[in-house]
């Protein structure tokens, strides 16, 4: 009975690395979005963006409370895998504790009764008073079997007694961990409080400059519809030239490396955060209003040089009024759209690097002097770019 509970018992800590691999890869997660947070907050700071009362600004303080909800979400999965591993551990303590009694109790009657039988029968009497030479024999390698067995015994029982040493040790590591924890999450809740506040209290600022608003909006999508039909006139080139032949060796090879890359293309722009995602969203501000971005808009804190995120070939390179500069890169069956980009380093017909700088992004002074760039990928349709590139 007692080495079924000893196994039992083993089989409870068993899941103890794959609880620890689990929460590692949550403090990773977390560790990497408050940096994310501490770039936001720089960002906020060498700007004073608290004092800006525009869309991107909102965008950038949502950006920042998603962020801290990321974590404060992550911190309760913690809470929640070391809350199962001390009920597991707690559980294994008891079983040994219960089967270590059971094994002393044994093992001490085991002595006792071997203390009475060598009173009564010394064991070179026990042995010689066999009545033939099999009988002796035999005797003889059942004490040895008793000798052996009270060994093991008492070396099972130190073996168990420490490894209820090693779980308890474990689970007030545990139990320090989640009250490191729970006390973190309150800073972190009620900095998140504090943020949702100030987030509010912008919106409720841009809420009585709707005629701004509608007329700011109206703008971007004439901006929008301006690229958007200078993409589309590009992209028809292309595909008549495509008509003509199919892609060569090397851009075939290209497209298929692309495609393999999904989720882990570097960013267009090496450091930032994205304030406008792909897809039909809500107005931040307005009610009953959407907007459809066919990309996404990143916002870089200074200067900041555009990249390509894969190697191809320049396809274009185009200005469109209020967004600057464009360029078009091939990758095979795919195009990456890098817009409001000045000092353009590439021409027409360069063949470009993954990481390579292709231009430099349009600081706006009227977004406290923040480098926005508005990145898309297509192939026959416009594709979610965050699908593609790695998460930070």
């Amino acid at each position: 009975m007692s080495k079924y509970l000893i196994l039992v018992a083993v089989i409870l800590l068993i899941p103890w690395k794959i609880f620890s691999q689990s929460r590692s890869e949550l403090e990773e997660q977390r560790k990497r979005t408050l940096e994310e947070i501490n770039y936001v907050d720089g960002m906020i700071r060498n700007t004073e963006l608290e004092k800006s009362q525009n869309l991107n600004s909102l965008k950038i303080l949502g950006n920042k409370v998603s962020l801290r909800e990321t974590v404060i979400e992550g911190m309760g999965r913690e809470i929640g895998l070391l809350n199962g591993r001390i009920d597991l551990n707690t559980l294994a303590i008891d079983m040994m504790e219960a089967d270590l009694k059971s094994l002393k109790d044994d093992y001490a009657q085991a002595i006792v009764n071997l203390y009475k039988s060598g009173k009564r029968n010394p064991e070179i009497i026990y042995v010689l008073s066999a009545r033939d030479f099999n009988q002796g024999y035999k005797r003889l390698k059942y004490l040895q079997q008793m000798s052996r067995y009270r060994r093991d015994e008492a070396e099972l029982i130190s073996a168990l007694k420490e490894e209820i040493e090693l779980t308890k040790i474990k689970l007030e590591s545990d139990l320090s961990k989640v009250s490191d924890l729970r006390h973190n999450e309150v800073i972190q809740k009620n900095t998140l409080e504090d943020e949702q506040k100030k987030k509010q209290k912008l919106v409720n600022s841009l809420g009585n400059k709707e005629k701004q608003l509608r007329r700011e909006l109206e703008d971007k999508k004439a901006i929008a519809k301006r690229i958007e039909k200078e993409i589309a006139r590009i992209i028809e080139e292309e595909r008549k030239k495509s008509l003509k032949g199919d892609l060569t060796p090397e851009q075939k090879l290209i497209g298929d490396d692309f495609e393999v890359n999904k989720g882990r293309l570097p960013w267009p722009v090496e450091k930032g955060i994205i304030t406008s995602q792909f897809g039909v969203h809500k107005h931040p501000v307005l009610k009953y209003v959407t907007e459809n971005n066919f990309g996404i808009e990143i916002t870089s804190s200074g200067r900041m040089m555009a990249r390509s995120i894969f190697k191809g070939e320049v396809t274009a390179i185009t200005a469109i009024a209020g967004a600057n500069m464009t360029v078009i890169i091939r990758h095979g069956n795919y195009l990456s759209v890098y817009t409001n980009l000045i000092n353009v380093k590439v021409k027409k017909g360069d063949k470009v690097d993954t990481k390579e700088e292709i231009g430099e992004v349009f600081q706006d002074p009227a977004n406290s002097n923040n480098a926005i760039i508005k990145f898309m990928i297509f192939n026959k349709n416009y594709i979610d770019p965050e699908d593609w590139i790695a998460k930070n």
